[in-house]
């Protein structure tokens, strides 16, 4: 009898922790509004696609996504996703941190088009969207609206991009979550772990290794804001304003 009851209670506990790994416990619907209360404003672009439901129903889709450390590191990784995120997608509006999500593609269209900016993260350039595309099952290809037309499929890259490691840049995943180590190039290169080496791999080439630049304090400013509301600390490094790009 007694060996039985510990079992259950193992098995209770084992469920807890498995209910408590969820990205829809840590970003509620609540939560979700107050961090973008302007993505459904009539001024913005996006207004009405970034919806929760589809957020959700993406971060479900990825094993592993704000669900693989303890709550502090998850807490942490969703802060630096929608930090991120949601500087691609204000549109330029700086210091405010209320504007995130307003945009669903990029503003001029002038990078790599048709293969332009599109989503949270702003996928950009024929190779990602092919291998997006491929990861999640849709021809992004032939039909690169999709991801600023389907909004399952818009946070879909954005979270496949997030996972996936592309040579030389690990995952923006494994860097929140610490689970890399810098190598020898990297070492010389100044790019040492921590939120800024996301912003390296996410647009390196242009706010990385330059020195301070507004765009680097508008996505540390967003991460930090969503770190406050999420209860977890901002870690080490945040600028890459001295790291060499990838």
């Amino acid at each position: 009898m007694a060996t039985r009851l510990a079992f259950a209670a193992l098995a209770a506990a084992l469920l807890l922790a498995v209910a408590a790994a969820d990205v829809g416990s840590i970003i509620t619907q609540d939560v979700y509004n107050s961090m973008l209360p302007n993505r459904d404003n009539s001024i913005c672009p996006a207004n009405g696609f970034y919806s929760y439901d589809a957020f959700i129903q993406a971060a479900n889709a990825f094993s592993g996504f704000g669900t693989s450390g303890d709550d502090e590191a998850n807490r942490r990784e969703l802060a630096a996703f929608f930090g991120q995120t949601s500087h691609e997608t204000n549109g330029g509006a700086a210091g405010q941190y209320t504007w995130g999500y307003c945009y669903k593609e990029e503003i001029n269209k002038a990078t790599s088009p048709p293969y332009y900016g599109r989503g949270p993260i702003q996928l950009t350039g024929q190779a990602n969207y092919q291998q997006a595309g491929d990861a999640i099952g849709e021809d992004l290809v032939s039909n690169p609206d999709l991801v600023s037309t389907d909004p399952l499929i818009s946070f879909k890259t954005a979270i496949w991009f997030w996972m996936t490691a592309q040579s030389p840049k690990p995952s923006c995943h494994d860097v929140i979550l610490g689970n890399c180590t810098p190598s020898s190039a990297d070492a010389a290169a100044g790019r040492v772990p921590g939120y800024g080496a996301i912003t390296n791999i996410i647009n390196g080439g242009i706010e990385c290794g330059v020195g301070p630049n507004d765009a680097n304090v508008n996505r540390i400013g967003y991460y930090e804001h969503y770190c406050d509301m999420l209860g977890v600390g901002y870690g080490d490094n945040l600028d890459c304003y001295s790291q060499q790009h990838f």
